[in-house]
């Protein structure tokens, strides 16, 4: 029996995670007489904010930013929702739906002082283009703006208008709109195609234990965007040595420099040579594939083509 003990808090933990697996209420009532337990009703406003607040929207997106951080294993995604946040809203991860859902985001508005992260681009055509709960995303993003301490940007949808920037609908990322509706709540750009977990966590992280991060003209972090792919490639030797990849199947030349198979690393900052992907597993290079440069403003827009010869730095 002894192994089965756990603490109120692991308890709690595992409560959670099988409310968050069936896709529970929270606020579901249990099926037990009423004479068994009664609890005071706890109203969300008479509660102290004992950590800060997060609200996550997501616009012209695939969802692949949240499933990044999602599937990140370090730091322990239960420690991060449970210990140093409090999720208000987020339409892929929370229990509640529909007006339940729409009257968490409200409440959350109402009160502000929260970090506001934007996951995929905004359209500016035509509001028609994407509408939750009968409102344009941008209206709901210019009101969740406006009243939010700190926007974080989640990819490069969210960051410069990223994949669907090159389509119909006008997508632009969150500086644009904060520009557009002088807003001028402070902005972090984390781009990439999806944004690295890392990225996301460590910038949280920084933020809330020092309340500023270093940002390069972008409004990228200097922590992880200082320097470019190019810095830290393992194939810079090759590079410097003019052995560039010509052929796909020699095996002589399978470490050789990208640049003639469309790499973009000379022109694009992160950290990836370092820090890699998927808990250090492999990276974009490192799987033999080009960088596509995700981390920039070009990205996608004007860098179609991925496998279009690149110029060599003067």
């Amino acid at each position: 029996m002894k192994s089965f003990i756990m603490s109120r808090r692991d308890f709690f933990k595992f409560c959670l995670g099988g409310v968050t697996v069936f896709g529970l209420s929270t606020l579901a009532k249990a099926e037990t007489p009423p004479e068994a337990f009664t609890l005071p009703e706890l109203k969300a406003e008479s509660l102290p904010e004992l950590k800060p607040g997060v609200v996550w929207l997501e616009a012209q997106d695939c969802a692949g930013c949240t499933e990044s951080v999602l599937s990140c294993l370090t730091p322990d995604l239960k420690d991060f929702v449970l210990d140093d946040v409090a999720i208000r809203y987020h339409e892929t991860i929370m229990a509640g739906t529909g007006e339940k859902a729409e009257e968490a985001l409200e409440a959350a508005i109402e009160q502000g002082g929260y970090v506001l992260v934007l996951e995929g681009s905004i359209p500016e055509v035509d509001s028609r283009y994407l509408r939750v709960a009968g409102k344009s995303v941008e209206e709901t993003f210019v009101r969740a703006a406006s009243a939010a301490a700190l926007v974080i940007t989640a990819g490069a949808c969210a960051a410069y208008g990223g994949i669907p920037k090159a389509g119909t609908t006008g997508a632009e990322g969150a500086r644009y709109f904060l520009e557009k509706h002088c807003i001028s709540t402070p902005l972090i750009n984390l781009p990439g195609c999806p944004v690295h977990p890392q990225w996301f966590f460590t910038t949280v992280y920084e933020y809330l234990n020092t309340g500023s991060v270093a940002l390069d003209e972008y409004n990228r972090p200097l922590s992880h965007f200082a320097c470019t792919i190019h810095d830290n490639c393992p194939r810079r030797q090759h590079y410097d040595a003019e052995r560039y990849l010509r052929d796909w199947n020699n095996p002589a030349q399978k470490q050789f420099c990208l640049l003639l198979k469309g790499c973009r690393g000379t022109k694009t900052h992160a950290d990836c040579p370092v820090i890699e992907w998927n808990e250090r597993a492999n990276w974009c290079i490192g799987n033999n594939a080009p960088c596509a440069g995700c981390t920039e403003p070009s990205f996608y827009q004007d860098s179609s083509g991925l496998y279009t010869p690149q110029q060599k730095c003067k």
